[in-house]
């Protein structure tokens, strides 16, 4: 198994000029500092000797006015609202592709040609199950452990099982290490399902796409035949393809500080399954649904919408807006309709909490209060009310974006190994502490 066609290594982003840095008080030039371009977003400082030149350093909490790394993956522009795929729109790929076929473009770098898309589902199909050892390990989590508990620690030990691909710079382990990955992740999440329940495991089958088997593992049961929905199934192709990746987001920036240091890759994902599981960061959609039962009933909408728009209220909407995306986030466009369509085969319309966000829907987009804000319903939204509506518990709604978010995980970490430039992460800090004190023995402290 190897990277056929990979897309080459990152080549450094060009020099396009220089800029001064000037103390203000003196008058006097500290420093001269590249500016670097891409090949498309904003210039950037080229920080890297400021402090050899000055002996300061940069101060960026959040890391939120810092590039990281140079990629080619995927790019965001969020005052347009555009999210693409190695230069493909977001809008192109989820009408007219697969989600296998955009963890073929994730991974190498371009769309699969001739009998390459077949032969990357089947790499990925026939890898979907995992050592069968590995179910021991459920014994030792308590049925009702979270999920995502359950995800982070069975991923992990994914390295006790597959050692083969654990050598980060050998490309061939890489590659086999990475559709594992891909594979076994449904499965884990399927199998952390069924443990919470009390219902037995369902492997995997080879006949099923991938959206198909996650939902057969996740649903069926061994004593009668389980038939996959195919617009629920869409509807699942279509949310893993949507959350594949989102650039430098605090997961895949936890998966390459992670894998700087040379880590294994499971250990890797592990850790950004660790950080996605945060309420701030993968745990959004689950949030969505907690405000939805907060609200109730549809008759106090209006109270929640004036709760809302009043700053001294600590109340939020959960689900609208967005920090990237000063726009309308490209991805709810595109799971608005399928939200809608989901609802409509499954007649779920009329249930309560489907009833308030479609009203609270219909009132962001029609209020000038949120069309001026640009807080319009955003992918977490969506998402939230389709997975309710397929029948997927609350708490595994994160393992369902972590399923779909190890490609763009693991596509990163691969580019990461290539990159020249790669160093161990190792972010500086502004200390405001003690100054140097001395020890004071235990008997004359006061």
């Amino acid at each position: 198994m190897t990277l056929a066609r990979a897309v080459p290594a990152p080549s450094g982003p060009k020099k396009v000029k220089t800029v001064k840095v000037v103390d203000s008080e003196t008058g006097a030039e500290m420093a001269e500092l590249p500016v670097l371009t891409g090949t498309v977003g904003a210039d950037v400082i080229d920080v890297r000797t400021l402090q050899a030149q000055t002996g300061l350093f940069t101060y960026d909490p959040g890391y939120t006015a810092t590039a990281s790394c140079e990629s080619k993956i995927t790019y965001i522009d969020g005052d347009k609202g555009e999210l693409r795929y190695r230069g493909i729109p977001i809008e192109q790929l989820a009408e007219h592709s697969d989600f296998l076929e955009v963890c073929h473009l994730l991974l190498y770098g371009n769309l699969p040609i001739g009998g390459e898309k077949e032969a990357f589902a089947k790499g990925v199909t026939y890898h979907t199950m995992l050592h069968e050892q590995v179910n021991f390990l459920f014994r030792g989590f308590r049925r009702d452990a979270h999920p995502m508990a359950l995800m982070v620690g069975l991923v992990g030990a994914l390295s006790a099982f597959y050692s083969d691909s654990s050598d980060v710079d050998d490309p061939e382990q890489r590659a086999i290490a990475s559709y594992r990955l891909i594979a076994k992740m449904p499965t884990i999440a399927a199998m952390a399902y069924k443990w919470s329940i009390g219902q037995p495991f369902v492997y995997p089958r080879n006949d099923l796409g991938y959206a198909e088997n996650l939902l057969h593992m996740m649903f069926a049961v061994p004593c009668e035949p389980y038939q996959v929905n195919p617009v629920v199934a869409r509807a699942m192709d279509l949310m893993l393809i949507l959350h594949a990746d989102h650039e430098q987001n605090a997961s895949t920036s936890t998966v390459r500080l992670a894998g700087s240091s040379g880590a294994n890759p499971f250990a890797c994902i592990a850790a950004g399954i660790a950080c996605l599981w945060g309420p701030a960061h993968g745990g959004a959609n689950e949030a969505v649904l907690e405000m939805l039962e907060e609200i109730g009933t549809p008759n106090r909408i209006p109270e929640f919408i004036e709760r809302a728009k009043d700053r001294d209220d600590p109340f939020r909407l959960m689900g609208f807006g967005h920090r990237v995306y000063k726009n309308y986030d490209p991805r709810a466009k595109i799971m608005r309709e399928t939200c809608h369509q989901v609802l409509d085969e499954l007649g779920v319309r009329d249930e309560a909490q489907l009833k308030i966000a479609m009203e609270l829907e219909k009132i962001a987009l029609d209020d000038p209060y949120f069309v001026e804000r640009n807080l319009y319903p955003n992918v977490d939204f969506y998402s939230g009310i389709i997975l309710s509506a397929m029948g997927i518990p609350r708490t595994l709604f994160t393992a369902v974006f972590a399923v779909a978010r190890t490609i763009g995980w693991i596509a990163q970490w691969s580019e990461m190994h290539t990159d020249p430039s790669q160093k161990i992460g190792r972010p500086r800090q502004v200390y405001s502490g003690e100054t140097e004190r001395d020890f004071v023995p235990v008997d004359q402290r006061g």
